[in-house]
Parts: C-alpha cells; sequence; structure tokens
C-alpha cells in the first residue's frame, strides 16, 4: 500500500508481512548486506541481534510501514507478546537531495538501474562524490522499541533484517527512509531534464496542418498499455430517493460492484506480468467458492448472512472458509475441504520431505491420517496440499483452522501452526516414536 501527500508525492509505503526466511543468507543483495553492517556495527549486545534475526526468519515482524525518517512494525515474541518497533535513518537535507538530483540527470543510467530495482556500486560512489550518503554507517540506525531497551533490542533488531530483504527487492526503500518516494524523485529528475533541454515542462508539441491532412490515411500505431491503477476504481453509490424495486437490496448491489471493481483490479494485475500468457486459465468457480470470495470482501450483516447461507456452510464454517481463502485463495480452501489419500510419488516426496525438516532429536511424533499430520500431544497440525506444499492449522473448539501461509518446508509452516494465538508447543517425542505413515 502507498500513501500520497497533497502533492501527489508518495509519502509512505506499507509492505505486507513477509513469510519465514530459511537458508544461510539472509539478504542476497550488497546494499542489503550494507544495511545490515550498519546494524551489526551499532548493537552493543550480539545476543540482540541473534535474537533479532531468528525472530525475523520466523516470520515474527508484521507489516512494515516506511516513510521518510522510520520505518516501523510490530514485532511479536515467541510467546506471543507483541512490541512496536521503529527505526529511525535521518532524511537527507534538500541541499543534499538537489545535489543527487543533479547528480542523476547527468548519469541517466543510473536511474534505469533504480528502475530495475537495482543500486550499482558506481551510484552510490557518485552519490558520495558529490557529497551525499545514501547507504547508513555505524551509529545512523536509531532504536525505538515499546518494550522499553534503550540500544538495539530483539524487535528493532528483526526489523532491520526484515528491512534488508525488502530492500533486496526495492532499493527504492532506502530513498523514502532519506526522504523521497519513488513518483517524487522520478517526477523530479523528469522536471530537470526537460529544464537542461530547454523543453517545457509540459505539453506536446504541435505539427504543421498541412502535412498533418496529407497523412490523414496512415494510421498511426496504438499507444502503449496503460499503466495498472494503484488501487481498484470505486463504484458509483445507489443512495438516491427513489424505492428499490421489489426484491433489490441496494447495499448487496453496491457491495457486489465494489468487490467486482477489485476482483478485476487483481485480474487484471495478473495479465500484465510476465509469462501470463503461459499460465492455464483458471476454472470458472462455483457458486459456493465464490461466496467464500465475496465474504472476505467484509460485507455488512445481512449480505455476509445471505453468503453463509449461499456457500452451504453457515455463519462459522463461511469465517473459517474466508481466514482459508486469505491465506491462499482457492488452493487454501481447497486443503481446508478436501481430505484425499497420498500415495506413490507424493508420498515419497512427502516422507523426504518431513524427515530431512527437522534434527533427529527435534523431530516432533506426527500422526498420519490421509493428506493431514497432527503432532502427537498438541492442537497443531500439516496439510498437505496437491500442489506440494504444506499448510499450517491448529485447533479451536473441536475445528481445525487455518494457522497461515503455505510453505514448502514443513517445517516452516509447523513453526507457523505453533506461534498461533491458543496453540501449544508439540511434546518432544521419546525415543520410541516416529513419524506415523499414510496407509
Amino acid at each position: 500500500m502507498t500513501r500520497y501527500d497533497g502533492d501527489g508525492a508518495d509519502a509512505e509505503r506499507t509492505f505486507a508481512a513477509l513469510p519465514p526466511a530459511r537458508g544461510r543468507g539472509f539478504v542476497r543483495t550488497w546494499w542489503g548486506r550494507a544495511w545490515l553492517t550498519a546494524l551489526e556495527g551499532t548493537a552493543l549486545d550480539s545476543g540482540q541481534l541473534k535474537a533479532g534475526r531468528g525472530l525475523a526468519r520466523s516470520g515474527a515482524v508484521g507489516a512494515v510501514s516506511v516513510r521518510p525518517g522510520r520505518v516501523t512494525a510490530v514485532v511479536q515474541d515467541r510467546d506471543g507478546t507483541a512490541h512496536r518497533a521503529d527505526v529511525l535513518l535521518q532524511e537527507l537535507s534538500e541541499e543534499r537531495w538537489d545535489r543527487f538530483l543533479a547528480m542523476a540527470v547527468e548519469r541517466a543510467g543510473h536511474v534505469a538501474a533504480l528502475l530495475d530495482r537495482e543500486m550499482p556500486t558506481h551510484l552510490v560512489e557518485d552519490a558520495e562524490s558529490a557529497g551525499v550518503e545514501l547507504l547508513p554507517g555505524p551509529g545512523d540506525l536509531e532504536p525505538e522499541c515499546g518494550c522499553g531497551a534503550w540500544d538495539h533490542c530483539g524487535h528493532t533488531a528483526a526489523l532491520c533484517y526484515q528491512v534488508a530483504r525488502l530492500l533486496d527487492q526495492d532499493p527504492f526503500v532506502l530513498l523514502l527512509v532519506r526522504g523521497r518516494g519513488e513518483r517524487a524523485l522520478l517526477d523530479a529528475l523528469q522536471a530537470r531534464d526537460d529544464a537542461s533541454a530547454g523543453r517545457p515542462a509540459q505539453g506536446p508539441e504541435g505539427v504543421d496542418a498541412a502535412e498533418a491532412y496529407a497523412a490523414g490515411d496512415i494510421l498511426p500505431s496504438l499507444p502503449d498499455a496503460p499503466a495498472l491503477p494503484f488501487e481498484p476504481g470505486t463504484p458509483p453509490s445507489l443512495d438516491a430517493e427513489a424505492e428499490p424495486a421489489a426484491g433489490i437490496d441496494p447495499s448487496a448491489l453496491e457491495f457486489l460492484a465494489a468487490r467486482t471493481a477489485v476482483q478485476a483490479h487483481r485480474m487484471l494485475a495478473r495479465a500484465l506480468r510476465d509469462g501470463h500468457e503461459r499460465q492455464p486459465a483458471e476454472p470458472e468457480p462455483t457458486v459456493a467458492r465464490d461466496a467464500v470470495r465475496l465474504a472476505a470482501g467484509e460485507p455488512g450483516g445481512a449480505v455476509a448472512g445471505r453468503l453463509a447461507e449461499g456457500s452451504g456452510r453457515g455463519r462459522e464454517g463461511l469465517a473459517v472458509a474466508v481466514r482459508a481463502w486469505r491465506h491462499g485463495g482457492t488452493a487454501a480452501l481447497a486443503v481446508l475441504d478436501e481430505e484425499w489419500i497420498v500415495e506413490g510419488e507424493r508420498l515419497a516426496r512427502a516422507r523426504a520431505a518431513l524427515d530431512s525438516a527437522w534434527d533427529e532429536d527435534e523431530r516432533p511424533a506426527l500422526r498420519a491420517r490421509a493428506n493431514r499430520w497432527t503432532v502427537v500431544g498438541a492442537p497443531v497440525q500439516l496439510r498437505l496440499g496437491r500442489e506440494g506444499r504444506w499448510w499450517p492449522y491448529r485447533e479451536e473448539r473441536g475445528r481445525w483452522i487455518p494457522a497461515g501461509d503455505s510453505s514448502p518446508d514443513p517445517a516452516t509452516a509447523l513453526a507457523t501452526a505453533e506461534r498461533a494465538p491458543g496453540s501449544q508447543p508439540p511434546a518432544k517425542p521419546s525415543p520410541h516414536q516416529s513419524h506415523d505413515r499414510p496407509q
């Protein structure tokens, strides 16, 4: 999500919580590592860094808000306690931004690299030559945490590790913390480029009327497709003085129109992705499944009741289905509803994944039935989807509830289920216990 200020410049971006990270390397880019070097050269307690790295790896960092001078997120301890964590970084002054813009206009390759979500070393070096420090140094990342720690604690360290992953994906995150969002920066660069070339800032150039008439039979090339809107459009309001016709519920129609706009925006986003033409077409949804999609839009009471009835699930069952939908759409809903026998090559792959996910002394005891593995002595469960991914579940009031997003790794999925509210850590298996196998 991106928020804009009164001038249309992006003033804040919010990134959804990232999934747990596996593997030894936490970041892949040199600028992401530079961010972590600034953190690790600042924190006085290496134990807090280790704790923060573990929290970030396990997916304990919530949505990250990025705005000039500050990044913020809610971080959960392993016991479920939530703390607001902030990390502050000084914004660049207007003078330094002017230097950076002047340097970038002269070197168009720098802008092209940023648009490709890259930050080459020569961009940073040229900025330093102009007196602009883009990357933070030791002591530049200032922590603030609701836990009361005065130095970097596990929560602010976890936030820094998560921001490093975001920087890997988009170096404009760093520029926003330094004070300029992507749109504001590109608009300023365009204005400088137009001014240096002596062009007017706005307005197309005209053509000679005789030439235009003579070329009347020549069809111009089609314009480029418009960019994807930032958000779905807002349908018109149906609030009118006239009474609706019998059987027509205006609030239900407004809700359907709004959800249709959301679905159209999502489908357009998928269609514009590279390789979309090679993806198989999705089957038409059933009425019951589409009722879950609509219910995920949080309709009002009367519409929610109609959806619960139309879905055939009832209110409680529909609430569980909506939770599954939000974790993974059609695939997650299939895992909630279907119980199928795992056999053949799929069974062999499942066994190999379970055997390699934990060290021998840490492996939980699992009782298997069909595509569901339940931890012995704990209300947590793994479900295997037909696409080969593992889905975390937990038991609440006698009902199995989706507990998070799927993972190709069963240990990560199980850790997600164990962190969910109300779940208990699984009992360690005795030397005589082992995985139950589906028959």
